[in-house]
């Protein structure tokens, strides 16, 4: 359900020799994964229908020592949404709503801040009614057993945040809000009208929604990692992800879901259509799109207590690609650039262990510094003995580890930092994230 901007740091081996064999190639890149990434979770990958890759690595339960399997049932987070998003579009072709309908049409006690507020503002992120997860007491209740109108109370009468329509902010109050007008449209619960209209047809028996008292087989456990060990993350209420992150699902599933959506179900041509228009910042319903290297892309991340997802369709060349984990903190997105990359046929470098190098510190002097990546987000660099340091706008402080002495890596997430001189003096860095490279201006020293 989370989105946040985070900083990771990578470093790479030569790519696996077996350039011919996309199986071969996908194997070895997931072994290499386990192995030094400490990867935690079920992958699948397809193209043209056929499943090039399907396995679980590490473990499902570690009390039991049950492990991973493509049958393992993962919390998905916000890859929910793309459900919701797909329930609202059926009840528009059964005629029972419009996109374009004020939402105080089905919510009868609405706010007057909301009174412009339609359903497609709520699909696209562009309502501008504050996410309840954005709140700083969210950490705090969200063990709190809830309904569905004392979850709305906590943002109902704060104000918007821009005029509707106008800006995308990444919204978990609206599709909450979503789920409640699918409710009273559909005259049953969110979830009984999901497996209804959705699961069932599509035969995804392995798909629902996640309630901790059911007691469910197969059902994966979500943990913190901690030094060389687990813990178990923190519980949440399940009430209160509700129709913006609460469903559990299988790679296997999914995978029948990128196949309906391939034919054109459940949803009619237009709805379709309308599913996969981005609105705002490349943004749909329940859908980000996007490209990976001129291949067109749309997918969804997903994020909650002890479990990071991602799910990616390139529909042009029938690739699917999904990715479940059940241990933090995880990368699920950049497995899935890279795997769909080995399909693609790129050379994609194997994940290897990083060594520290020996470096004279006096040298990190030269680094410290504040370097501005966004106007809102700057890295600070500072020198804490024979330790260089960052800390990122919002984050807590954490070492880097020199590889030589102007590349640097973190050893807890996926990211590195290169120092770049002009002149004999560091004048930016570049911040390697997500298979990007980004430049951070130094604006003070």
């Amino acid at each position: 359900m989370r989105s946040t901007l985070a900083l990771a740091f990578v470093v790479l081996l030569p790519a696996s020799t077996r350039s011919d064999d996309v199986p071969g190639r996908l194997a070895d890149y997931m072994d290499a994964a386990a192995k030094v990434e400490k990867f935690n979770g079920s992958v699948l990958v397809a193209k043209d229908g056929k499943i090039l890759l399907a396995k679980g690595y590490g473990l499902a339960n570690a009390e039991h020592e049950i492990p991973n399997t493509p049958e393992t049932k993962f919390r998905l987070g916000s890859i929910t949404k793309q459900f919701t998003a797909t329930a609202i579009l059926i009840l528009q072709d059964q005629g029972k709503l419009k996109v374009a309908d004020l939402i105080g049409k089905y919510l009868s006690d609405a706010p007057k801040a909301w009174e412009k507020v339609t359903i497609h503002h709520l699909l696209t992120h562009t309502s501008g009614i504050p996410s309840y997860t954005d709140d700083a007491s969210y950490m705090k209740s969200m063990t709190k057993p809830e309904t569905v109108e004392s979850m709305i109370a906590r943002f109902k009468d704060k104000p918007l945040a821009f005029e509707p329509g106008s800006k995308f902010h990444y919204d978990n109050s609206g599709y909450f809000l979503l789920g409640a007008i699918i409710d009273k449209v559909s005259g049953k619960p969110y979830e009984a009208f999901l497996k209804e209209a959705i699961f069932e047809p599509l035969g995804m028996t392995n798909t629902g929604y996640d309630r901790h008292a059911t007691v469910l087989p197969k059902r994966a456990s979500g943990y913190d990692r901690l030094g060389d060990g687990l813990v178990n993350a923190p519980y949440l209420d399940m009430n209160q992800p509700y129709a913006a992150g609460s469903l559990y699902s299988t790679v296997g599933d999914l995978f029948k879901w990128d196949r309906a959506l391939k034919v054109g179900k459940p949803v009619s041509k237009a709805a379709m259509a309308a599913m996969f228009t981005p609105f705002k910042d490349n943004y749909a319903y329940g859908w980000a799109v996007g490209d990976h290297k001129g291949h067109k892309q749309i997918g969804h991340g997903g994020g909650i207590n002890g479990f990071a997802t991602d799910f990616e369709r390139y529909p042009e060349d029938d690739v699917c690609v999904v990715v479940l984990c059940n241990v933090l903190p995880a990368n699920p997105g950049k497995v899935t650039r890279d795997l769909a990359g080995i399909v693609f046929g790129e050379t994609v470098a194997l994940p290897r262990v990083r060594v520290v190098a020996k470096v004279d510190p006096k040298i990190y002097d030269d680094y410290v510094g504040k370097y501005q990546l966004a106007p809102t987000f700057v890295l600070t660099v500072t020198r804490d003995g024979d330790r260089i340091m960052t800390q990122a706008t919002g984050q807590e402080k954490v070492e880097i580890f020199p590889e030589s002495e102007t590349r640097f890596f973190l050893k807890v997430v996926d990211a590195q930092v290169t120092f770049v001189k002009e002149d004999g003096k560091v004048a930016h860095l570049i911040l390697h994230q997500n298979g990007r490279d980004m430049k951070a201006q130094r604006v003070a020293q």
